[in-house]
């Protein structure tokens, strides 16, 4: 880079580099590739010796601070600005999702860019289209942390790779957790004990829990008032599963819905018109009928609201449900024992699911920006902190201790939303404590994400459900993950994410057709014959131009990493 930076450099890389000045560097080989490596982290966490301002778009928490703090002068943030020297200043402020995404695009659109803000995949191609914001290739390779890059690293090129236009860097990515993608069917294990049923499979076994859980009063109260699946009226997510989706239902039958996927042809074709997804609205609407699928799941305001009653004793949802809602219906019920099941597996007995994208927002850094790297380092420094790397550990007893009092995560205050992990992170934490609970490493060596993990495992195993803090952890990795571990699974990736140009006129529409024709086949108000109807009018509404746009896109794309290759 051609700017002089100065920041404060840590006292053992100040030695190595007097040493190398003095002529007394080691030869090449080990001790001149630690130097190196000391540098690199050098100029990832160093300090300014001078304040730098940034200003930057902030996402609003959902989290109130009631400490007098403010949402850029609180403890996080003035703990980041005394490990970095960087003030921070929020050029605006945004609450929720939506409305964070209109005002970044206000920005753009008015060509007044913050500093520093995260855009979603369309608003990058905007602005690198525009000229609007900074190449960071050379600023993430000097800058960058070992720890990022590692992060990076682990999804095989994919991540950085979906923020490049020509080989160059536009962006920084966040990083999707594979674990995050499948949605499991959990079910009341002690409900299950009763009605002595065998742990689900197929569509058959799903069924039959169902209706012995509406039938066979397994809550014990003498009352006909519990439900088979509880489901969400929003049908399907289409990329990472949240409480309720029926994702996995269509995936076992092959349907995938919301997503673009290659036919048997290898056509491009847009996953909610195909037979496959017919075949699945007819069973959800045999199963409606049949009245084994709640038949109030349209009409709650908060789809989680019979799991967190007991009403509910089965729902398809990741393996993180035992954090919300299922520690809040064990709060309310603590005999309730919840277990999770790849299930229904498809007509070959695999577990099929489809895959959230790689990576679907990123940080950019305004054009003329005088100092790129120093979101580098921002970015370095609380993703240190949030992985539990950080090395100063009175200052991060002290963050832990303000969560605790607060119960405000120290995400929500960092500038920017936008968080890096290992692809595998989740597997890997599971595997390690498996290793460190039988005995064959030492608790000691886990990491410190894992280790404290594995502490919560423990407390829970020799007080179970004392402290819900360490149930939570506990059971979504000894049931949840230990599931996807275990599992073959078929993971289906969309072939194209982002717009197209009759997206961006005719999509709400199409959206709008899709889920209505979804919930009224289901509910019974509309027969399944109209999904063929509902698949005519898409694409005459421009379902067909859409398709053809991203065809190319797709076809441009692979030729493209051909030619890279």
């Amino acid at each position: 880079m051609n700017r002089t930076v100065r920041y404060v450099l840590p006292a053992v890389a100040l030695l190595c580099l007097a040493a190398c000045r003095e002529g007394n560097a080691p030869a090449a080989g080990s001790g001149s590739a630690d130097i190196r490596a000391i540098m690199a982290e050098s100029a990832a966490y160093g300090r300014y010796e001078e304040p730098v301002v940034m200003r930057i778009g902030f996402k609003v928490p959902d989290s109130r601070l009631n400490t007098g703090d403010s949402n850029d002068n609180n403890p996080i943030s003035r703990y980041l600005e005394s490990l970095t020297n960087i003030k921070v200043i929020h050029s605006w402020e945004a609450k929720g999702e939506e409305p964070f995404t209109q005002k970044a695009q206000l920005a753009i659109d008015s060509n007044d860019l913050p500093d520093a803000m995260v855009v979603d995949r369309d608003q990058l191609q905007k602005l690198i289209d525009s000229d609007m914001i900074t190449d960071l290739t050379e600023t993430y390779k000097d800058y960058g942390s070992e720890l990022i890059k590692d992060m990076y690293d682990s999804t095989q090129g994919e991540a950085l790779g979906d923020a490049m236009r020509n080989g160059r860097l536009y962006g920084l990515p966040n990083v999707a957790i594979h674990a995050d993608s499948p949605s499991l069917l959990w079910v009341r294990q002690d409900w299950l004990d009763r009605v002595e049923l065998p742990a689900p499979r197929s569509f058959e076994d799903i069924e039959a829990i169902a209706k012995a859980f509406i039938e066979q009063d397994p809550d014990g109260n003498g009352k006909r008032d519990t439900v088979g699946l509880s489901a969400y009226n929003n049908i399907v997510y289409g990329t990472k599963p949240h409480v309720n989706g029926l994702d996995t239902l269509f995936s076992a039958l092959h349907a995938f819905p919301t997503n673009w996927i290659r036919d048997s042809r290898g056509n491009v074709v847009y996953g909610s018109i195909t037979p496959e997804t017919k075949e699945a609205l007819g069973k959800l609407a045999d199963w409606y009928k049949r009245g084994l699928i709640d038949p109030d799941f349209a009409l709650y305001k908060e789809t989680q609201e019979p799991i967190i009653s007991g009403k509910a004793g089965m729902f398809f949802g990741p393996w993180w449900m035992p954090y919300y809602p299922l520690s809040e219906a064990v709060a309310l019920d603590t005999r309730a024992e919840w277990r999770a099941y790849a299930a229904p597996l498809d007509a070959s007995g695999k577990f099929v699911t489809h895959m959230a994208p790689v990576t679907d927002r990123y940080l950019v850094v305004r054009k003329g920006y005088e100092h790129p790297e120093a979101v580098v380092k921002l970015l370095n420094v609380f993703t240190r902190l949030e992985r539990r790397r950080d090395p100063n550990l009175e200052a991060v007893r002290s963050l832990d201790d303000f969560s605790a009092q607060t119960g405000i995560q120290p995400r929500a205050y960092y500038p920017f939303d936008l968080l890096i992990d290992y692809a595998d992170a989740i597997e890997k934490h599971y595997a390690d404590m498996q290793q460190a609970l039988h005995g064959k490493i030492d608790p000691d060596s886990l990491d410190p994400d894992t280790h404290l993990l594995y502490d919560l495992w423990l407390a829970d195993e020799e007080q179970p459900k004392k402290n819900l803090e360490g149930w939570k952890a506990a059971n979504a990795y000894k049931y949840g993950v230990s599931v996807l571990s275990t599992t073959a699974i078929e993971r289906v990736r969309s072939v194209f994410y982002g717009s197209t140009l009759h997206m961006r006129s005719n999509w709400p529409e199409l959206q709008k057709l899709e889920s209505e024709t979804f919930l009224n086949i289901i509910v019974g108000d509309s027969p399944l014959s109209d999904f063929d109807v509902f698949a005519a009018k898409w694409r005459s509404l421009g379902g067909d131009a859409i398709t053809q746009e991203v065809a190319k896109a797709v076809n441009i794309r692979d030729e493209d990493k051909q030619g890279g290759e």
